[in-house]
């Protein structure tokens, strides 16, 4: 039987211990974030698109009432907010524009951001296709949307709530002026409060 050094072990071996010692607790590389100039609608629009189309069997859930559209995306602090409407959910969406409100984190961490309407949890996620984003879940369960105009109006809702814009309030019409009451008696009052007439 053949002896083995000990120095030849550690060098035969030492390639497999270095593969396998990655900490559990290891994040994933910080991709930079793609500055968007444009209004990244129409990007995200194609993109969910072809995810639909592409990848129909892989998605879990799926609302078949419901269809990609990218809804009130906007300049906020000089990144791109708006909310994205698809048969497998209704989030928030945060891109870079290069403003004060995007900050590079690894995808799958969690930060708060302070908004005009509030402070919210944004998950940091990276998509080969679109770069990396933050988003914010709307709904619960997408099954929960009954259909498109029902997600519009959470999508509404949410930018309202989100930007700060103060609630639309309708004004009650004025009341009409009210009649000066004429001068009572006290006989007066005793008969109305008896049931009778002047």
């Amino acid at each position: 039987m053949a002896s083995i050094s000990i120095g030849t072990l550690r060098r035969s071996i030492a390639p497999m211990i270095e593969r396998t010692r990655q900490s559990a607790l290891q994040t994933a590389p910080i991709r930079p974030a793609v500055l968007r100039a444009e209004d990244p609608a129409a990007l995200l629009e194609a993109h969910y698109c072809n995810v639909w189309q592409v990848r129909t069997a892989e998605l879990s859930l799926v609302n078949a009432a419901l269809v990609v559209e990218a809804f009130g995306f906007r300049r906020l602090d000089g990144d791109w907010l708006g909310v994205v409407i698809t048969p497998w959910f209704l989030d928030l969406l945060l891109l870079s524009g290069g403003g004060a409100l995007w900050g590079d984190i690894p995808a799958g961490q969690r930060r708060y951001l302070n908004l005009p309407g509030g402070t919210l949890p944004f998950i940091a996620a990276d998509d080969p296709e679109i770069g990396p984003y933050q988003h914010c879940p709307l709904v619960a369960s997408i099954d929960q949307v009954p259909d498109m105009a029902t997600a519009r109006l959470v999508a509404a809702d949410a930018m309202r709530t989100v930007c700060g814009a103060p609630p639309t309030v309708a004004k009650a019409p004025p009341e009409p002026a009210a009649e000066e009451p004429a001068e009572v008696s006290r006989r007066g009052f005793f008969r109305r409060l008896a049931g009778k007439r002047n």
